[in-house]
This record gives structure tokens, C-alpha cells and sequence, in this order.
């Protein structure tokens, strides 16, 4: 099993814990970078114009819109939402965009009309706009108010996995813009934009995974992370 990924923190996260290793074994055995895949390919001399489509394999290797725009920042947020109006309300909404969770804005914020409560957001994405987002979570609690926010997301990487520190070198704020732009039209026009609508995962969740937090899925699918000591340069 060989994991392509923009990110460079996969190689690590592979092994990181025993939560790795739901089979028993390793679950991927191998993560490169994109940067890396597309080394070798010109290495080997590949032409890719040339390659004939074809399918998949399945049967997760068809995806729906909102997987697709993860790898945008507010993207994982924005997939999340579809599925829980879904389940909140009971229906696909008919407009699934969010254009608040959209952009290059260090720190996004906004409300959410969900099921006709309020949903207050924060994306934020680059290491050093986490602070913000940290010291106002901390501030409410302190003076002990409702945390700010009911969702937050947080990306590492500017501009998120597009711009992730496995892609190719020299990423510039235009480059992630054309690029987060290229994955939401893509998002358009899949043939699945949510991704409960996508009928692999619905085969994996009726054949195996039983539903969303069933105790098999929440054993295979989450994991759990430990206190770190600071990293002493």
C-alpha cells in the first residue's frame, strides 16, 4: 500500500501509533510526496498525455466533490457540513457551497445557518494564524463565556494541502489560488458532491462498517493522540 500525499507529515504518521496498524499490520506501507511521484515519473521517462483513462480500482477509488476539496483550506470544514445538514435536517440541502469557509484569509470567520440554529466558524490555515484562534478560545474560557466558535478547522500548511510542503517547490498565494480553484470545479462537476451521497462509502458502511460511530467504525477509523514534550533545538 503506497500513500501519495502533498504532505510531508504523512511519512511520519504512518507508524506514528498502534492505530496505524488496524489490520494487524501496517496499513500503508509506503507515503511519498507529490513532489516525489512526480520526480519519478519524469525519471522513468512517462508520458502522461499519452496514458490511455481508465477506471479506478475500487472500491474507494471513486471520490465525491467534498473529498476532493479537502485539499483546500476550509475544504474539510465545508465537506463536513454537507453531510451534517444531512443528517440534521434529512435532506440534501440544494445549494451545498460555502463561499464563508472560501479564500486565502489567514483567519476565516462566520455564522452558519444550520436547521435554522446558528453555527459560529472559524478556518484557520499557516501555523502562525493558530495562535489567534488558540488565545480566543482561551480567553472565553477564562472568563468563562461559550467558546467563540462551534467549529473550527485548522490546516498546517498555507492555503492547506495545495499548497502542502510535499508539493512542487516554489508555491506562491497564486499558485494555491488556481489550485484550490481547479479542486471546486471539480467539485462541481463530479457526479457526487457530499460525500454520504458517494455509494461506495454507502457499500462500506452496509457490507462492514455497520453506520457513522457504530463501535467498528469508531475503532477503525479514529485514532487518539498523546501529550508531546516541547522539541528542545
Amino acid at each position: 500500500m503506497v500513500s501519495v500525499m502533498p504532505c510531508t507529515a504523512k511519512k511520519y504518521e504512518i507508524q506514528r501509533n498502534d492505530d496505524m496498524k488496524s489490520s494487524g499490520y501496517q496499513d500503508v506501507d509506503v507515503s511519498i510526496t507529490t513532489r516525489e511521484l512526480a520526480r519519478m515519473i519524469k525519471q522513468a521517462g512517462i508520458d502522461m498525455q499519452s496514458i490511455p483513462e481508465e477506471q479506478p480500482d475500487h472500491i474507494l477509488g471513486a471520490y465525491s466533490g467534498a473529498g476532493t476539496i479537502f485539499g483546500a483550506t476550509g475544504g474539510v470544514m465545508e465537506a463536513a457540513i454537507r453531510t451534517a445538514l444531512k443528517l440534521v435536517t434529512g435532506t440534501t440541502p440544494p445549494r451545498v457551497d460555502f463561499e464563508v469557509t472560501r479564500g486565502l484569509k489567514g483567519v476565516k470567520e462566520g455564522v452558519l445557518e444550520v436547521a435554522g440554529k446558528q453555527v459560529r466558524i472559524a478556518v484557520a490555515h499557516g501555523l502562525g494564524n493558530v495562535e489567534y484562534v488558540i488565545n480566543k478560545v482561551r480567553e472565553a474560557k477564562q472568563k468563562g463565556l461559550p467558546p467563540p466558535w462551534h467549529f473550527i478547522e485548522v490546516m498546517a500548511c498555507p492555503g492547506g494541502c495545495v499548497g502542502g510542503g510535499g508539493q512542487p517547490y516554489g508555491v506562491t498565494d497564486e499558485l494555491r489560488i488556481a489550485r484550490a480553484k481547479g479542486l471546486y470545479q471539480e467539485d462541481v462537476a463530479g457526479l457526487w458532491r457530499c460525500s454520504h451521497d458517494n455509494p461506495y462509502i454507502q457499500k462500506l458502511y452496509d457490507e462492514y462498517l455497520g453506520k457513522p460511530l457504530s463501535e467498528k467504525s469508531h475503532h477503525l477509523l479514529h485514532t487518539h493522540y498523546t501529550p508531546r514534550p516541547k522539541y528542545q533545538r
